[in-house]
């Protein structure tokens, strides 16, 4: 299997972003990749909570997921939408940030709404409540994608390895981790944690990213890590987008997976035990 990793730089204006993200779905399916994936805030990224509210849509009427789902027709592709804002009809007025896994006939396979809250200080200047616009989804998500079996995940879920080991015990294949990582978690915390789940799990984890400075109209701004990865079920890694927009294209052999998981059975070595 051929895959793609499409590491881009958005801003806030869905209309600006859309044609830079159908560009490289269409150079990575023209270069051979079978499954392409985004990254997380695939249609915008915004840190005004007045201006999501004026650009966000609900998902029927997203106009990249419609584009991309027509997209992935056109050129009989999976492709992994990694996550859209979108709106809900939620009470509150929280929004989603859903991943979609779109197939070859432009139809949405599985959704998957990010469990894990991005509620973090990571400096005195830089303070995240992802909590406060987005609502948190409730259920973990395998999916299939031709042979391959997809457990789907988004950015901070990275954190809660639990929850990669009941997607692998459940039979995940290839873990999906769509991201747009802070620049100083990520250049910590973001190849080590990637390449743990990998070693964790037996499975192939794929990796989008958001990277550089993500210019914004109606707020301060924010820059991502970049560095998209692909990592091998032993660990190894076998593709790193660095720092610039693009399409990474990496081959799995799906077989991997068997393997690694036969050298060291861990998933099936779970005991119980008391406290603390």
């Amino acid at each position: 299997m051929r895959a793609a990793l499409v590491q881009l730089t958005v801003t806030d204006d869905p209309e600006e972003n859309l044609p830079v993200t159908l560009g490289h779905v269409r150079a990575a399916a023209a270069a051979g990749a079978e499954v392409v994936l985004t990254p997380e805030c695939t249609n915008a990224l915004s840190s005004s909570r007045e201006h999501q509210r004026r650009i966000l849509r609900h998902e029927e009427e997203d106009a990249t997921l419609a584009a991309l789902r027509e997209e992935a027709a056109r050129a009989g592709i999976w492709l992994l939408a990694g996550s859209l804002g979108l709106r809900t009809h939620e009470a509150d007025g929280r929004f989603a940030n859903r991943s979609f896994l779109i197939g070859p006939d432009g139809a949405v396979a599985a959704r998957y709404d990010k469990i894990h809250m991005f509620d973090v200080n990571v400096s005195e200047t830089e303070v995240y409540r992802e909590s406060a616009a987005y609502r948190p989804g409730a259920a973990a998500v395998l999916a299939q994608a031709g042979e391959a079996a997809v457990g789907m995940t988004v950015c901070y879920d990275l954190r809660f390895p639990h929850l990669y080991r009941r997607l692998a015990q459940a039979g995940a294949q290839i873990l999906t981790v769509p991201a747009a990582f802070n620049h100083l978690t990520g250049a910590a915390h973001w190849e080590v944690l990637l390449r743990a789940r990998a070693i964790e799990t037996g499975c192939f984890v794929l990796a989008p990213a958001q990277t550089g400075f993500h210019a914004e109209a109606h707020g301060n701004g924010r820059r991502t890590h970049g560095h998209s990865l692909a990592v091998a079920p032993w660990g190894e890694i076998l593709a790193d987008a660095g720092t610039e927009p693009g399409v990474t294209l990496v081959d799995l052999d799906l077989a991997e997976v068997a393997r690694a998981r036969h050298r060291v059975p861990s998933l099936g070595h779970d005991r119980p035990f008391d406290g603390p």
